[in-house]
């Protein structure tokens, strides 16, 4: 930082504390103020009341800020999209900086970074109020605190890297947290995680569950799967073992999932993204939401333009022209092209047939890369701001490609391409010739397949960087950025300084009222 900027955020920071220390209820990270109910410990003496804690720490994820602003970060920073958020051009902030992979301090990762720490604090007060081994309805309470605990922290240390890691309740000693090293935080990840496993329920319907549309303790087998696997890729991050040890306890994780009988794709790839395959037997954790609780806005914003009746449909999310031509390019019949993209669609306002992609004659930024369909609103006659329709977070086609993945670095070759067969036999389709390359040859296709099959779901930023930058680079930024068809006009030019986009800037609210973060 410059002198300039270092010493305004320091004046800042002094001014803020004498603000905060006011208070008795301190706000840092964790955005305690909005969360003091969950700090009462005598909302756990009761196993309803702390079943009713419990869900509200759910609601906490299914917040406007940890959702749909989640997610626009989350697929942002993935190299795979661009936005019309705040203009519909090339130029626009959004397009110019996150999409771009050129991150910036900006409104939504700050609501994202908040809303996390929220759900975190929430976490916090169960497991410090709650005593294992009374009931088993506490157990499980306690496993899902340890649950999202771990998620939570998952998802911010994959965009930021070294973060704060808040394990206990806040108190006036403890107002600034110092960043911990990424190593850390996944150390505690995988012990909440592993904690989770051991103390969740495996059955929605029984008396210490919190019902159905809750996850089970599979769910957390399948959170260590992409941990281990994360760490498989940078075992840097681990605690000493090697890359095969990782892997192995990877597939162990994921197995474990996979051999329960409880989960089974779906019959239809695109029922899957409506209202009538909420909870389906693919889903293994998924964010309850609906229009009476005023809990889902994802309509209004990724409903592509004047796809839906009104004017409240925003459509923030075009994917790249470049990634829908590499899917048709790779499966021609794919019937998932339908379910992910919108290319053609009648407009509601005024009947006329838009054309997104492929099209001849790109004139237009809205009209030069299709529209992400996934989270649309599939009603045309919709008008309200808020919809339905539920948001998986982890399904079952992901596991199978997961272990496709771990199966073909452990040599399993036979198991391997078996799980691929699974995912692709939905379609109609077989895998295609690069999965019988050899074991660098799967690899590549199966990173492919993970996009074909998921994208968009909030895994594409991860997956893109987790084989390091090399591999980000090369297979998501270049592949992009020398397309032959890329146009200066409407096509952005991603970043490729490792420097910037690998990892996100903490947000500058916390930089300026947390004392002991300096550097950012």
């Amino acid at each position: 930082m410059t002198f300039l900027y270092t010493l305004t955020v320091r004046i800042i920071k002094i001014f803020r504390l004498v603000l905060l220390s006011l208070s008795l209820i301190i706000a840092s990270s964790c955005e305690l103020e909005e969360v003091a109910p969950f700090l009462d410990k005598t909302i756990y003496n009761d196993i309803e009341t702390a079943k009713a804690a419990a869900k509200g720490i759910y609601a906490g994820l299914t917040s406007y800020n940890a959702k749909e602003r989640g997610i626009y970060v989350i697929n942002g920073f993935s190299g795979l999209f661009t936005s019309g958020k705040n203009g519909q051009t090339i130029t626009n902030p959004n397009a110019s900086n996150l999409f771009s992979l050129k991150p910036v301090y900006d409104a939504d990762s700050q609501a994202m970074w908040s809303a996390y720490y929220s759900v975190i604090s929430r976490c916090n007060g169960a497991i410090e109020n709650i005593i294992t081994g009374e009931s088993a309805a506490n157990d499980n309470i306690i496993g899902h605190a340890y649950f999202l605990r771990a998620f939570s922290y998952f998802q911010l240390t994959r965009l930021w890297g070294d973060i704060p890691l808040w394990t206990e309740l806040p108190n006036p000693a403890n107002l600034h947290k110092a960043k911990s090293p990424s190593k850390d935080v996944y150390a505690l990840i995988v012990s909440d995680a592993s904690q989770a496993a051991n103390l969740m329920s495996d059955n929605s319907s029984s008396s210490e569950s919190l019902g159905p549309g809750f996850p089970l303790k599979y769910a957390a087998n399948m959170l260590l799967a992409k941990v281990y696997m994360t760490l498989a890729s940078d075992t840097d991050l681990g605690d000493g073992k090697t890359e095969p040890e990782y892997w192995q306890l990877a597939y162990d994780e994921a197995i474990k999932l996979k051999n329960s009988g409880k989960y089974f794709l779906h019959t239809s790839f695109e029922g899957l993204f409506t209202v009538d395959g909420e909870n389906s037997t693919e889903s293994i954790f998924e964010y309850q939401l609906s229009e009476t609780a005023s809990n889902n806005q994802m309509g209004r914003n990724f409903t592509p333009w004047r796809y839906k009746e009104g004017t409240n449909a925003f459509g923030w999310f075009q994917v790249h022209a470049s990634v829908y031509d590499a899917h048709v390019a790779q499966y021609p019949t794919d019937p998932r092209l339908d379910g992910t993209y919108l290319t053609t669609y009648t407009n509601q306002g005024n009947g006329q047939t838009i054309n997104s992609h492929p099209i001849t004659n790109r004139t237009t930024f809205r009209n030069s890369n299709p529209p992400f369909f996934k989270f649309a609103v599939k009603d045309v006659t919709h008008t309200a701001q808020y919809n339905n329709m539920n948001y998986i977070v982890y399904r079952y086609a992901d596991l199978l490609l997961m272990l496709a993945e771990i199966s073909n670095e452990l040599s399993k070759d036979a198991e391997a391409i078996g799980y691929v067969e699974e995912v692709l036999n939905r379609v109609g389709l077989t895998p295609h010739i690069s999965y019988l390359g050899g074991k660098e040859s799967f690899r590549d296709a199966i990173m492919r397949e993970y996009r074909f099959e998921l994208l968009g779901e909030g895994e594409d930023s991860h997956n893109n960087r987790r084989r390091g930058y090399d591999y980000f680079l090369n297979n998501t930024i270049l592949a992009h950025n020398n397309n032959p068809n890329k146009s200066s006009q409407y096509d952005l030019t991603l970043n490729t300084d490792e420097n910037k986009v690998m990892k996100l800037p903490i947000p500058l609210e916390e930089v300026t009222t947390n004392n002991l973060i300096d550097d950012e």
